[in-house]
């Protein structure tokens, strides 16, 4: 929008950041002279509200108001910096519809606090960069972008203009110098996936193509996303790239800078207050094109947006844990399928929630065929998955550690070649059992699990509560009465310590918890770690041993498959291609049968298709509410529901699920589910915004959270 006058446009339209549902609307003040030239659409402001000063942002500059009684004026504009760009906040409207939430929040969300040096300090704004002057939607409009965006993928053939998300071979290479931008090795990398050449090629012309992208075992993963923003930056545009953590963050923007330079940033919440800001104003500002971050930067600033990729789209630390609970996978395809950038989903694994749209024709497969795949990955087996190998060890499914996963282990550093064992609980023996009727051990004063801790050489300890650290050095079981203990998971540190009794003068390496290992030194070694810390290892590990399968497969949660598979790929990859894995689960699980033939796509269908038969997400649309009785019938009571909306419970919080409220109360905690199909889940979000805001109005303060599709349903 262009820059506005007091003469001309003498009304703001302010969104002010109130907590209260019903208080989610746009208000108008009057502009006061001395802020006509910084009261631009964008900037921070802070108005008066009830007799009280509150934050917001300005939206638009008016001419005229439809409120017929006095204006207040502004009380100053806290910045000149238009920090809340007309696609942002289209997004921020499309995200809060998403997931019946309000503004608010989205935006604390989407935009850092104001760092008022660094922003006086840094690099002033680009006098060449042109003005936005796209109006910013309403809310009504957000919800009917979310709702065609469930339509499409909800369908099974989508019309779909040609040329502008497809890609096939015939395609021509758009950008001639593409070899210039990612080198040889990058245009014979991506060579290796069918239709991987004409999809970078495709992406090089900027049509907005989406893709699923399954990477090769021991695939340099952040040397090729590097190369799909290089890309992009090549045409100007800009580009998102979304990790899970720090360390993926800095392997990606390594990467990165090595292909575009300083116009790569990451953005993250460990930097700091005034380095966050400082890097997000750069994107804001035009200067940095490459945008490496964790899931908040799926509302980066970034300018002429082109491409949005995310790796890993799995890992939890995506979904928000804070109002309105987004996904980060779900605002990116959000904003993907809006802006009309390219939208790329990697990782070893696939979830469930990549697979509907590939199958909806939304995003389209990028894997490379079975040929290529064989000769990447590693000989993977599970004790005792053949009539042959039962003959030769018959307890081998019944023991932690098999014979064949010893001689394995010898073999490989014999060979010099260092060995991951992947464990899924951290800690010495975190979880005990009585002996006699394997009642889980419970702490007397707080009912909380008991643990054994380390050990110190030869020296017994008593088992201790994880929750309360009270010793329990006299315990008796509740059900049977017995005294006798034993391990139900054995964790990383008293593994590492029975490996280094086993290959004595072998150095035994461990990481997970406090100490996660970036990389290790090649070299006949073995490294213990925790799911989600296995450091790399140049070359690639020789073997790899996955240990408890069970313990994550026998998880009371609806993604623990999904989630089991993708830990196990995980590690699988490090290893080198002429290498072994050996997983320690049962052999005919379907699960660990993906695994033995590497088919991540093979089980996600499977997975949406279980999920669908039976009603769970992706396949439908499910609202959890939690709080007291009183409160959920309060919300549900007015809440005028679609009519093929199912109500599930109430039942008990899922475990290790926060409450919705901070502090120690006696009032229990319970979830309702709402359940309904993905065509009708814009129309129950919207009846979960009024009814939130009549409850508001109220101003019930009994506790109470909406959450639209959570990760963790129980």
């Amino acid at each position: 929008m262009p820059n506005a006058t007091a003469a001309g446009h003498p009304i703001a339209r302010v969104l002010p950041l109130l907590a209260p549902a019903h208080l989610d609307r746009d208000f108008d003040y009057l502009v006061p002279p001395e802020f006509d030239e910084i009261a631009q659409p964008g900037v921070r402001v802070r108005v008066r509200f009830a007799g009280r000063l509150v934050d917001g942002y300005l939206l638009e500059r008016r001419t005229h108001s439809d409120h017929i009684g006095k204006l207040v004026p502004l009380d100053r504009v806290t910045s000149p910096e238009r920090v809340l760009t007309p696609e942002i906040l289209d997004l921020t409207n499309a995200v809060a519809a998403r997931y019946a939430g309000t503004r608010a929040d989205v935006l604390r969300l989407a935009i850092p606090p104001r760092h008022a040096r660094t922003e006086s300090g840094g690099v002033k704004k680009s006098a060449a960069a042109p003005e936005d002057s796209a109006e910013a939607p309403s809310a009504s409009d957000s919800a009917d972008t979310e709702s065609r965006f469930d339509e499409t993928v909800g369908e099974t053939t989508p019309t779909r203009t040609p040329g502008q998300v497809g890609f096939s071979p015939e395609d021509p290479v758009g950008v001639r110098n593409l070899e210039e931008i990612i080198g040889a090795e990058g245009i014979s990398a991506w060579g290796r996936y069918a239709h991987g050449a004409a999809f970078v090629g495709a992406l090089g012309e900027g049509r907005g193509v989406r893709a699923a992208w399954q990477a090769l075992p021991g695939e340099n993963w952040a040397r090729r996303l590097a190369e799909l923003a290089a890309v992009v930056a090549a045409q100007g545009r800009s580009a998102i790239l979304l990790v899970p953590d720090q360390r993926d963050l800095a392997a990606v923007l390594a990467e990165c800078v090595r292909l575009v330079g300083d116009s790569a940033v990451g953005l993250s919440a460990g930097l700091g207050p005034a380095a966050r800001y400082r890097r997000w104003l750069a994107v804001l500002r035009g200067s940095a094109r490459v945008v490496v971050g964790t899931r908040s930067t799926v509302f980066a600033p970034a300018r002429d947006l082109g491409l949005i990729a995310l790796w890993d789209d799995g890992d939890d630390t995506y979904a928000e844990p804070r109002a309105p609970y987004p996904h980060a996978r779900e605002v990116a395809m959000l904003r993907a399928h809006d802006s009309g950038a390219a939208f790329v989903a990697a990782g070893f694994a696939r979830t469930a929630e990549i697979q509907a749209v590939v199958e909806s024709g939304w995003a389209h497969d990028l894997v490379a065929e079975r040929s290529v795949l064989r000769k990447a990955a590693p000989r993977i087996s599970a004790p005792g998955d053949s009539d042959a190998a039962l003959e030769r060890d018959p307890i081998a499914r019944a023991i932690r550690i098999p014979g064949v996963a010893f001689a394995a282990a010898r073999a490989a550093l014999k060979e010099g070649a260092p060995v991951l064992v992947q464990v899924p609980r951290r800690g010495y023996i975190p979880a005990l059992a009585c002996a006699k009727c394997r009642t889980p051990a419970r702490c007397r004063h707080c009912n909380g699990p008991l643990a054994l801790p380390e050990g110190n050489g030869e020296r017994a300890h008593s088992p201790s509560c994880r929750w309360c650290g009270i010793t329990e050095s006299a315990f008796r079981c509740g059900s049977c009465g017995s005294r006798v203990l034993r391990a139900v998971v054995i964790g990383a540190v008293r593994t590492a310590e029975e490996l280094g009794r086993a290959f004595p003068g072998v150095p035994i390496r461990g990481s997970g918890g406090g100490t996660v290992l970036d990389t290790v030194e090649p070299g006949p070694q073995v490294v213990v770690a925790t799911v989600g810390a296995e450091p790399n290892v140049p070359g690639g590990y020789g073997l790899a041993l996955l240990l408890d399968g069970w313990a994550l497969l026998g998880r009371a949660d609806l993604r623990a498959a999904e989630d089991a598979l993708r830990r196990w790929l995980s590690a699988a990859a490090l290893v080198r291609a002429r290498g072994q894995v050996i997983v320690m689960a049962e052999p005919t699980i379907a699960t660990v049968q993906a695994l033995l033939r590497w088919d991540p796509v093979g089980h996600a269908a499977a997975e949406l298709a279980a999920r669908a038969e039976v009603g769970f997400p992706p396949a439908v649309r499910l609202a959890a509410i939690d709080g007291t009785t009183d409160s959920i019938a309060e919300l549900l009571s007015a809440a005028t529901l679609p009519a093929a909306v199912d109500i599930l419970g109430p039942v008990p919080l899922p475990p290790g699920a926060r409450k919705p409220f901070s502090g120690d109360t006696p009032a229990e905690v319970v979830r309702t589910i709402l359940r309904t199909d993905r065509r009708a889940g814009a129309g129950l979000a919207r009846a979960l915004v009024a009814a939130q805001a009549i409850r508001s109005t109220h101003r019930s303060d009994a506790p109470l959270r909406v959450q639209i599709d959570p990760v963790d349903i129980g």
